[in-house]
């Protein structure tokens, strides 16, 4: 039988006829001959059936990888199973696998594709915050990794420096950004597993305390006296005392622009993409707080900011006033920063800009200010949600009294007085 059997020479000088023709080599091989060229086949019996499988053309595939393929074939067969059913998933594998490392990313494409895609388009500082945090702690480290071989303990790895640190409330801010942008991946099938699933934040930094800082009236008063030799600069004294006086956040006062304050109406409107619940509201400035916006454009070279950043086309950094005001809380001076160390320092402990709006609000309390006056005054839309749908009045005379009588207040403690306001008729809602 092994006469029989075809050799190199038969098979590339089998000639064409009219018709096709097979050339047996056994066990099932054959070579066809066509008029249009040579091709493999396969015979084999399965089911009841005897299917042919091609091989591929004559000469791409030789006799010898031709015979090697057959018995491939016959191996599946004699398992009971298709050979050519086997090679189409294979196939699908191949051509899976193919696209899969076509689409592969790094930590840092996965991070470029996130930012344009979403953050881009979700945030309102087009997700600069979060790219200073990868850029600082996530990039240098596992920016070149591919995103499918990152484990829990690299992603902990990059934690724990941030832990060390001793910046628990950002390590915590980290591990939410890192889980987000794996989340969008493995919606997009970037990723086949979440490296951050199981970690929490007592892995991390802990749970968060709720701040309830605010400042005493006689802190105030402590922080009148200090203010002259604490090296800030005048337009950031006046932002300080602007933002006790109007309830803001220090977002909102570093992004304002000068067409935004109507000093004729006495009013400042708080645009929509600066507030932090996307909802435009307005300020009734009372005449301490009106002083300060006046003070601020008595100092102004600029005519679209009222903290206009270094470059000039765009507000100052939204973290300067807090820079500034924590430098001088400091016990040792930081490198290229503040001198005036220790200037600022109050009784009640370390304060923020952040704890100033706390205080204007919890000052109109004090004063005999209805909560849900207040809450309207901070712009929080709060309560249920029916509440929300059938209650939108928005109490104008109210805040309205309400920013006077706290802004009376003040103009006291800046002067240095402590004396007890005697609130007038407040008005109510027609």
């Amino acid at each position: 039988m092994a006469s029989n059997r075809l050799t190199d020479r038969k098979v590339s000088t089998a000639a064409p006829d009219a018709a096709e023709y097979l050339l047996a080599d056994g066990d099932g091989l054959y070579l066809r001959v066509r008029p249009t060229g040579k091709d493999w086949l396969f015979k084999y019996s399965l089911g009841g059936k005897r299917p042919k499988m091609g091989l591929g053309p004559y000469p791409d595939v030789s006799l010898e990888r031709a015979r090697k393929k057959a018995q491939e074939a016959r191996s599946i067969v004699a398992e009971g199973h298709d050979p050519m059913v086997a090679r189409e998933a294979k196939a699908i594998e191949e051509r899976a696998q193919a696209a899969a490392l076509a689409n592969r990313h790094t930590v840092r494409t996965l991070f470029t594709l996130w930012l344009d895609m979403e953050l881009g388009k979700s945030r309102k500082d087009a997700g600069a915050e979060i790219k200073r945090a990868f850029e600082k702690d996530v990039l240098p480290t596992f920016g070149d990794m591919y995103v499918e071989e990152m484990r829990r303990r690299h992603v902990m790895q990059v934690l724990d420096k941030v832990k060390e640190r001793g910046v628990t409330r950002y390590a915590n801010q980290l591990l939410q950004y890192l889980r987000q942008m794996f989340q969008f991946a493995g919606v997009r099938e970037i990723v086949a597993a979440d490296p951050t699933f199981g970690i929490k934040r007592r892995d991390v930094g802990g749970a968060e305390l709720e701040r309830t800082r605010t400042l005493s009236e006689d802190e105030i008063l402590d922080l009148v006296a200090k203010l002259p030799d604490s090296g800030l600069l005048p337009s950031t004294q006046a932002a300080l005392w602007a933002i006790l006086a109007t309830c803001c956040r220090v977002g909102e006062i570093t992004r304002a622009r000068w067409e935004d304050i109507d000093f004729k109406a006495s009013t400042w409107t708080i645009r929509a993409e600066n507030a932090k619940n996307g909802r435009a509201h307005l300020v009734h400035l009372s005449n301490f707080a009106r002083e300060q916006f006046q003070k601020l454009e008595d100092m102004s070279v600029d005519k679209t900011w009222l903290f206009p950043g270094i470059s000039g086309d765009c507000h100052m950094d939204t973290k300067a006033l807090q820079k500034q005001f924590k430098d001088r809380q400091r016990t040792t001076k930081l490198k290229g920063r503040s001198k005036d160390t220790g200037t600022l320092v109050l009784t009640g402990g370390p304060w923020t800009a952040h704890d100033l709006r706390r205080t204007g609000a919890t000052m109109m309390g004090e004063l005999g200010i209805r909560p849900d006056v207040i809450d309207r005054c901070l712009n929080h839309i709060g309560g249920d949600k029916l509440r929300k749908t059938y209650q939108r009045q928005e109490m104008l005379m109210e805040r309205q009294a309400a920013f006077a009588v706290l802004g009376d207040r003040l103009s006291l403690l800046a002067r240095g007085r402590l004396e007890t306001v005697v609130l007038g008729q407040f008005p109510r809602a027609a």
